[in-house]
């Protein structure tokens, strides 16, 4: 079994299928005009479904979808429907804006896609367009009712708080995702990138989103779905379902991290905070063999030693304190979440 320098396991595979976006969350990637990978450096869906393949013989058994906005690849479901079948595949999930998943949902279902995570920072019209710099929130709405009837499922919702802006909503998201059966993960704000400006006044900790809504529902902690996942999970004590919370900042799980990142151009990325990625896509394009891409995957990962976020937690308790601006990483659009 693949292991890194730390003894993590290469369990999950997330894939970058472009990075282009139609929203231009604050978060993310706020700015109006960004350089784009050019078509022609972006993997095809066979190069991908190859690579993938690959990933699988290595003791890979996740692979989630990501973009950008990963509903702005041109017939995804053409991809979903090459890896839904492959041996060795337990879970294949999409992770979407939602602006365009009522259009598109049918097809990914039908092509093999099981369950999404659908971003939603709030129910609040003018809050939400702050937030993503877009005014499309009833689509995004329409795009989960859509998806539930086509049976994907579990629908998760996920929510980053930024302090200032959205933590006086928590509630109204706990309480819709209550009502419609959805499960809500909240995400403490990242220096994700550059472009994001992240300072650490605007994070909302953990420990405050849980007493905001323990407040008003009584919470119980679950424990992580399994031992890599990124969210502790807490149920409502009065059998309403779960919430969950990936305090990435203030409770680093670098420890158990098991998540490699392919992205749009076939770079292979060891961490979310990475400054730079290793080139898959020339060894593809210059007829490596199979045994030569598996050779190439274990090595980078056998050298894997990130630990970005368990760094930035010690640097942020100590006198020096930290700086995001300091590390130059890749951009949140070319990694997805």
């Amino acid at each position: 079994m693949l292991q890194d320098a730390s003894g993590r396991r290469l369990r999950d595979l997330r894939i970058s299928v472009t990075d282009r976006c139609n929203f231009r969350c604050l978060y993310c990637m706020p700015q109006d005009h960004y350089e784009w990978i050019e078509r022609k450096e972006i993997l095809t869906f066979e190069e991908i479904a190859r690579l993938a393949r690959l990933f699988l013989r290595l003791g890979t058994t996740k692979i989630r979808l990501t973009g950008g906005e990963a509903l702005l690849r041109r017939n995804l479901h053409e991809l979903v429907a090459l890896l839904a079948p492959m041996p060795g595949l337990q879970d294949l999930c999409l992770t979407t804006n939602g602006s365009l998943l009522a259009e598109q949902a049918p097809a990914l279902a039908s092509a093999g896609l099981k369950r999404i995570n659908v971003s939603i920072d709030s129910l609040h019209p003018e809050t939400y367009r702050r937030m993503t710099g877009r005014n499309c929130l009833e689509h995004v709405l329409e795009g989960l009712s859509v998806a539930r009837q086509c049976g994907l499922a579990p629908i998760k919702v996920n929510t980053v708080v930024v302090r200032g802006v959205n933590d006086a909503q928590i509630l109204d998201l706990v309480e819709f995702c209550r009502l419609h059966g959805f499960a809500l993960r909240f995400i403490e704000y990242m220096d994700a990138g550059n472009a994001n400006g992240w300072h650490s006044e605007l994070l909302v900790p953990k420990r405050q989103i849980l007493d905001t809504i323990h407040a008003r529902y009584p919470l119980g902690e679950a424990g992580r779905d399994q031992t890599n996942s990124p969210a502790v999970v807490y149920r409502y004590l009065d059998g309403g379902g779960d919430v969950g919370v990936i305090a990435s900042v203030t409770e680093p799980f670098c420890f158990s991290c098991t998540r490699a990142r392919l992205t749009a151009d076939g770079k292979l990325v060891t961490c979310l905070f990475s400054g730079s990625g290793h080139d898959l896509k020339t060894l593809l394009r210059q007829g490596a063999s199979d045994q030569e891409l598996l050779s190439a995957i274990g090595s980078i990962w056998a050298l894997r030693n990130d630990r970005h976020s368990e760094v930035r937690h010690a640097a942020m308790n100590s006198e020096e304190g930290y700086q995001a601006r300091d590390r130059t990483k890749i951009e949140m659009i070319k990694l997805g979440g």
